[in-house]
């Protein structure tokens, strides 16, 4: 982000107070005293030195700002420190507001706001006719604090804009890469794990067949029962599960997986804690279950351990095998494809960890991988250094303090000793009750409305009272600050949701503010200026006092609205780019799972169901070969899925067994989303309302904000039932019109309310206009 040079502002301000002071006294003809002269280029140099530091060291360079500015105002003449005192202590509050936290700047303020009120108590007491000063310093620097806390929110919401379309660029070329690497991955784990077993049980089966022929018809159990789950195990591999409701915990699987092992004669012993579901319990998983396989293809019989241990700072996985029994026959040597290793260390890296492997001393194998712990899994909010916060209190106390500075030099001014309390106070007291109504604008508008324009009722009385001589409409001006920055905000607000927010609403709720706050404050300065002067006719006042405020009033309106159609339209385009990226990255991941899905179906899955059914005659030497089949098979799929492939430019249409390639992309943009299949899911729909189902999906998942969203797809009564929730009310009303257009087609409808879940029901007797499985259709 392109900023100013630091020096800027600090020179124009250190020549805006050389023009007031003393080049105001020089063009008159006064020069002023060598000592003042000498003084005020101190505290000039000091003030402007500070504030060019005030982006690196914001507090710290507040400290010396406010400090030389009070030492100026008691040793210097009126007006040296003009400039400086006031423009260059609300520079430092917006800097620090703008660079540092909320508790900083409010900090600050309150800090500065102290100092001031003590200063000026110490000087005039509180029966002082002229304390509006006070006010206008307070006003000047909450007004500093406030843009400053506005700037940095605008620069925290374009960098996170920039961020998530930066890692949705990032993605829309990963995820087809992605997609790719997992199917690889997961073919070679699944069927090598799988098939490994199948072809050592009929192996070993074989090799005792004369001294044990039980255990025959145990290999073809085996054989029908692991084959069975490989079509399923690659079924799951082709269309994963988007939700994870569904799933066995981590631990559950692997101790699973370790009683698979052990029934096929390998002794496996195994200390495995509670695993997070998530990377951490995926990677453990595929980790132990690589290591197992190569344990039985290299070393069949040796005795192995599994251990898992989940922990604060790190989780360890570790198997170790033993060397194997002497004599002992490998009969699934030699079928490895070569990429176990690689696929192993490219589960830890992804899942944020390492993985060694390598021989033991004692002639065994041992894979070791060191993955995050519980402490780094979790999202903890960094806590504030505690030498920060004692900067901030060291820096508090400093400036509340400050008034003891002016009393150390040798300056006195009298007292006033005039009888009340002075409107400068009075003044004080009315713009903090509506600066403390105005932090709740957001969470209750029209409530803060009210009370900012039931305290400016109160200004003509604060006047009277507080026998204010000063100018007649500065009060006015004053009370309407705050009544301008509740208006500006309900505007923002109302065109930033546009007019889809609106509607089923009353037309006049969103102007209703407004012409509540022109006819009070034009009641309010009507009646100040009637107090002051009763010379012009009471019409001529009401009509001058309704023409300055629904000309303040009506600018800041025109103010909020161009910032909220200003933030609507960047959110459209953010809505817009994101929306396409992820539209064009699941189709080139889906189109990748389809082109491996294909060779699937022709190669490993057609050999495995070869296999179960030679198993299912009582053929075990066919068992054992349509296995070693299978194996080849998918070694040599394996080889023709490159990484350089180019993607076909007529890509088929995503189905709903895309939903997790596309809530993979949304939750790799940094959308919290959550997709989930009831168990009355159908494994097939119609396709005309397969594919309108997932444009649904996809285009309630596009519209959703900063909060979680759900989706949950059900079965009912002939009808497919798609419910999502966490859909943003500003979003609603549009969002129902393109759910309608996409549901047209299955001839579904939409069914929503004010508030609530919005519902997409399709019903699932809708004519069938492409075949199932006809893909150029679905292109």
């Amino acid at each position: 982000m392109k900023r100013t040079d630091d020096r800027l502002l600090p020179l124009l301000l250190l020549g805006a107070q050389t023009a007031v002071w003393p080049g105001a006294d020089l063009f008159r003809g006064t020069v002023p005293a060598g000592d003042d002269l000498f003084v005020a280029s101190l505290v000039a140099g000091l003030v402007t030195a500070a504030l060019c530091l005030r982006r690196s060291k914001p507090v710290v360079a507040l400290l010396p700002v406010a400090a030389a500015c009070a030492v100026g105002a008691a040793a210097l003449p009126t007006g040296a420190t003009a400039a400086s005192g006031t423009a260059g202590v609300a520079l430092a509050l917006f800097t620090v507001a703008a660079e540092r936290d909320t508790f900083t700047a409010v900090l600050c303020v309150m800090a500065l706001t102290a100092w001031q009120s003590l200063y000026g108590i110490t000087l005039h007491g509180l029966s002082d006719r002229d304390g509006l000063d006070l006010v206008l310093t307070i006003v000047l620097y909450a007004a500093a604090s406030a843009t400053g806390m506005l700037v940095r929110r605008s620069r925290r919401a374009q960098r996170a804009s920039e961020q998530r379309l930066k890692r949705a660029e990032i993605e829309r070329h990963r995820l087809p890469a992605v997609e790719r690497q997992r199917m690889k991955r997961e073919l070679h784990d699944v069927s090598a794990h799988h098939l490994t077993a199948v072809v050592v049980t009929a192996g070993a089966a074989l090799g005792l067949r004369d001294r044990r022929p039980e255990l025959a018809d145990q290999a073809l159990r085996f054989a029908v029962e692991t084959g069975r789950e490989v079509t399923r195990a690659l079924g799951a591999v082709r269309a994963p599960a988007p939700s994870r409701e569904q799933r066995p915990s981590p631990r559950e699987r692997l101790l699973g997986l370790v009683a698979g092992v052990s029934q096929v004669g390998h002794h496996v012993e195994h200390e495995i804690d509670a695993l997070p579901d998530d990377a951490v319990g995926d990677a453990a998983y595929g980790i132990v279950r690589e290591a197992l396989t190569n344990v039985a293809r290299h070393a069949p019989g040796a005795h192995t351990t599994v251990t898992c241990r989940y922990g604060d700072a790190r989780t360890e996985v570790v198997v170790t095998s033993a060397a194997p029994p002497a004599g002992s026959p490998a009969h699934a040597a030699g079928l490895g494809s070569g990429r176990g290793q690689g696929f192993l260390r490219s589960r830890a890296r992804e899942a944020g960890g390492t993985l060694t492997s390598g021989p033991t001393a004692e002639g065994g194998w041992e894979v070791r991988a060191v993955l995050p712990g519980r402490i780094a899994a979790a999202s903890v909010k960094p806590s504030v250094p505690w030498r920060y916060r004692l900067a901030q209190v060291t820096a508090a106390v400093g400036l509340v303090l400050q008034p003891l500075l002016p009393l150390l030099l040798v300056r006195t001014e009298p007292t006033s000793t005039g009888p009340g309390v002075s409107a400068g106070v009075l003044f004080a007291l009315l713009a903090a009750g509506q600066a403390l109504a105005l932090l709740w604008r957001h969470r209750a508008p029209r409530t803060t409305l009210g009370v900012v324009c039931a305290l400016a009722l109160l200004w003509p009385a604060a006047t009277a009272v507080g026998q204010y001589t000063g100018w007649v409409l500065l009060p006015s001006l004053l009370s309407m600050a705050a009544t301008c920055a509740a208006v500006a905000s309900a505007a923002a607000r109302a065109a930033a949701a546009g007019p889809s927010a609106a509607a089923g609403r009353p037309g006049l709720s969103l102007r209703a503010g407004p012409v509540v706050a022109v006819v009070v404050h034009a009641v309010a300065t009507t009646a100040a200026l009637r107090h002051r002067d009763a010379s012009f006719p009471f019409w001529a006042l009401a009509a001058g006092a309704t023409a300055q405020a629904a000309l303040v009033v009506g600018a800041a309106w025109w103010g909020g609205t161009l910032r909220g159609r200003h933030r609507r339209a960047a959110r459209s385009a953010q809505a817009g780019h994101l929306a396409a990226w992820t539209e064009e990255a699941v189709r080139d991941a889906w189109a990748e799972r389809r082109r491996i899905a294909a060779g699937l179906e022709t190669t490993v899955l057609a050999r495995t169901a070869d296999m179960v059914a030679q198993a299912e005659a009582g053929r075990l030497d066919e068992v054992a070969e349509r296995a070693r089949d299978a194996l080849a098979a998918m070694r040599a799929l394996l080889d023709t899925v490159r990484d350089a492939r180019a993607t076909p430019s007529l890509r088929p249409q995503p189905t709903l067994q895309a939903l997790d390639l596309l809530g993979h992309q949304l939750r790799a943009t940094g959308r919290d989303v959550e997709i989930r299949l009831t168990d009355r899911m159908p494994r097939r729909l119609p396709t005309p309302v397969d594919l309108a189902a997932y444009h649904a999906c996809e285009t309630v998942l596009a519209a959703g904000g900063e909060e979680p969203m759900v989706v949950e797809l059900d079965v009912d009564d002939d009808a497919l039932t798609i419910t999502a929730t966490g859909v943003p009310d500003t979003e609603r009303h549009a969002l129902c019109q393109r759910l309608s257009a996409r549901a047209v087609v299955a001839d579904g409808t939409v069914v929503t309310g004010p508030t609530g879940p919005v519902r997409v029901l399709l019903p699932l007797t809708a004519a069938s206009a492409v075949p199932q499985d006809d893909e150029e259709g679905q292109r």
